[in-house]
């Protein structure tokens, strides 16, 4: 503020007290002409000037062409008083712009129109007063420069709200996020995305991905996205949660994950985030694909490992009398049987051995398993722990 105060008090312009009176009687006027010329010149603002906002406008205006009258009436003293008022005035301005979803560029062009009007206005009072054309100049520097000054604070507001508003909001769709996976109640999610000012979307889908990825996927992803680093047990990673890439939209974002060493899990409904969350992160720590929907078998067989160990200690129990070498021999032939639905051929060529070997070793199954082999459950249980 003091630099400011200090560059505008370098101006020398020096208005004579009945110039000034007479721009202080019209600037009211000038106030109403410059706030007409916004509304009729910028289309974001037709409609924003009723209400309280459209008097923080008008507020804003009047302080701004006062504190500049103050400045330009000669006495160095009163720049630093005048200054902080008008500016911090802007910055509010500026803020309460971003907050109505009004862009930096409406507001500049706005300043740009108001900076047109007072000065058409008050140059042409100064000139009534008998300005000599040499201070014009000077004085004309001093308008706009005190309206570059103005529009900076507003500018500086309106980036201050938008960072403050944004990192606001990013904590708020964090906290959701958090929530979803955490399995809270319907009624607690949807009070987080109220909150987070986030539409619900029908589905969301996980994907697990290395930091450096993020930037070039949100570019391309849902802006709705929701973004968590350092999800639970996968601290190198983030997660995105990202909406309605169900149906066609899952093979786009497939392809928009592509070569990004990227683990994405399944499209459910938005409360149940936390079911694709898990899939993709067990999908990651075994090592599988990028997409956990070709790899749902191995995830079953995976899901409950101590199970599915005693499972197949369960169902090979009666190879447990066998040397060990016959006994993996013999396991090996009957996952391929079983997998294969019994083609002798295809056994043959899938274990690199001769039909009449797979016969003989099947033979040698029958015996310790007798009509076992022909139990549904059995084979079931077979398919499962050797699968």
């Amino acid at each position: 503020m003091a630099r400011r105060a200090a560059r505008l008090a370098t101006y020398d312009v020096q208005l004579s007290p009945e110039i000034l009176a007479r721009m202080r009687e019209i600037l009211p006027r000038v106030g109403e002409d410059v706030v007409a010329s916004i509304i009729a010149e910028v289309p974001s603002y037709q409609d924003a000037l009723a209400g309280p906002m459209g008097e923080t406008i008008r507020t804003a205006v009047r302080v701004a062409l006062g504190g500049f009258l103050s400045i330009v009436s000669g006495r160095t003293a009163d720049v630093p008083a005048a200054t902080p008022p008008a500016l911090e005035g802007a910055y509010e301005l500026g803020r309460g712009e971003a907050r109505s979803g009004r862009t930096t560029e409406a507001l500049l062009a706005a300043y740009r129109i108001g900076a047109r009007v007072a000065w058409r206005e008050l140059s042409t009072t100064a000139v009534k007063g008998g300005m000599k054309p040499e201070a014009m100049v000077e004085f004309a520097a001093l308008v706009f420069a005190w309206i570059d000054e103005v529009s900076d604070a507003s500018a500086a507001g309106h980036a201050d709200e938008l960072a403050t508003t944004g990192r606001v909001q990013r904590q708020l769709m964090e906290r959701l996020a958090r929530r979803l996976l955490s399995g809270a109640p319907a009624d607690v999610l949807d009070d987080a995305a109220e909150r987070a000012d986030w539409a619900t979307p029908t589905t969301l889908s996980a994907v697990l991905l290395p930091k450096a990825q993020i930037g070039p996927v949100l570019a391309q992803v849902s802006p709705a996205t929701l973004v968590l680093e350092d999800p639970p047990d996968l601290e190198d990673l983030t997660l995105l949660l990202v909406p309605d890439a169900h149906g066609h939209r899952r093979r786009v974002l497939l392809r928009t994950l592509e070569g990004r060493g990227a683990t994405t899990g399944p499209a459910k409904p938005w409360r149940e985030a936390r079911v694709s969350f898990e899939r993709a992160r067990r999908a990651r720590l075994a090592g599988l694909g990028s997409d956990t929907e070709q790899h749902l078998v191995e995830l079953v067989l995976s899901a409950d490992p101590e199970a599915r160990a005693d499972l197949r200690a369960q169902v090979l129990a009666p190879l447990a009398d066998l040397r060990p070498a016959t006994a993996e021999k013999l396991t090996e032939t009957l996952r391929s049987w079983l997998l294969h639905q019994g083609r002798r051929d295809e056994v043959a060529a899938d274990l690199f051995v001769h039909p009449q070997t797979v016969r003989y070793r099947m033979g040698q199954l029958r015996d310790v398993y007798g009509d076992r082999l022909d139990d549904p459950a059995t084979l079931l249980a077979l398919t499962v722990a050797l699968g």
